[in-house]
């Protein structure tokens, strides 16, 4: 699979508003999260956010980030998991019987949410399907910690570590091949 279906996309999305490399974040205000949830049909514009929904979301694309980087080896904090767990049981999805047929059923956010959490939950929906379907191992935050930039594996085997080969893959090379370097002169001065 080359493409990555739409909730990958929309995860992918989610996790990429934060830019570890500038330091910035696209969701830093209630503000800056409605607009963003707009722009992706999730919310309608004029939808103001709280600020105790803006941190639920904040929660659940921590704890996401987080389970992302386990795709290319790192520990997760099992403490922003957790909270991304809690965030999740604030959004209650329902899987309906319409739409069997096609694909097994339909999730939709609970109705007695509010139009946000409806919104939040379309992001806990798009999280679920990749898990549900094993595709979330395809979705990876690069394995260069200075750049922790969330992609989509398109490799045969999943075995891509980083966003890009030749910017992060040729900086985690370079290192390690100047550690090896620095170890065989340490290793090669007499005592």
């Amino acid at each position: 699979m080359s493409e990555a279906p739409a909730s990958a996309q929309l995860i992918e999305a989610f996790a990429n508003t934060v830019d570890v490399e500038l330091g910035t974040d696209e969701l830093a205000t209630p503000g800056a999260l409605s607009a963003w949830l707009a722009d992706r049909g999730l919310l309608d514009r004029e939808r103001r956010i709280g600020a105790e929904d803006h941190a639920l979301c904040l929660r659940l694309r921590t704890g996401i980030r987080e389970e992302l980087g386990v795709n290319v080896g790192d520990t997760a904090d099992t403490a922003l998991l957790a909270g991304a767990d809690e965030a999740l049981r604030e959004l209650p999805v329902l899987i309906t019987v319409r739409g069997a047929r096609r694909d097994g059923g339909v999730l939709s956010p609970a109705a007695d949410l509010t139009p946000v959490r409806k919104a939040l939950a379309g992001l806990a929906i798009a999280w679920s399907e990749l898990v549900v379907t094993g595709e979330a191992v395809r979705l990876k935050r690069c394995a260069e910690h200075a750049c922790a930039w969330v992609f989509w594996d398109v490799s045969k085997n999943r075995s891509r570590r980083w966003c890009s080969m030749r910017v992060c893959g040729n900086r985690a090379k370079a290192r390690r091949h100047s550690a090896k370097q620095a170890a065989a002169a340490t290793a090669d001065r007499p005592s």
